[in-house]
């Protein structure tokens, strides 16, 4: 059993259901953290004035396919995360790198931009 599923069956016990993925952007204004979750990737989520095209966007979530735990190391250290997903939210919750009110919406589909000062 590789790392991926391990860490994919520990958290599906904690209540995670699904894989993320992961990318980090490194570029001279720091590093970029980017998680989504699996079944959202290639979705087009829109609701009022918002729109969040995972689609046209993919290449920016999609290089790797991790577990949470993947995805806390990355979050140990970052410039500015883009987190969307239910699963992905969770872990910087988890974390304690957001609490749940900071956590924005677009329809039912949490995400959030956190960025390092």
């Amino acid at each position: 059993m590789d790392r991926v599923t391990r860490a994919y069956k520990f958290y599906r016990r904690k209540g995670f259901v699904g894989p993320m993925y992961l990318k980090i952007h490194k570029n001279p204004q720091g590093k970029i953290v980017a998680v989504c979750d699996e079944d959202l990737l290639g979705k087009v989520l829109e609701d009022k004035d918002i729109c969040m095209d995972l689609d046209k966007f993919r290449r920016f979530y999609d290089e790797s396919k991790v577990g949470p735990r993947e995805v806390e190391e990355a979050l140990k250290s970052f410039d500015s995360a883009n987190i969307v997903g239910k699963e992905a939210v969770a872990v910087a919750i988890k974390m304690g790198l957001i609490g749940k009110k900071d956590v924005m919406y677009i329809k039912r589909t949490p995400y959030i931009q956190i960025y390092r000062l």
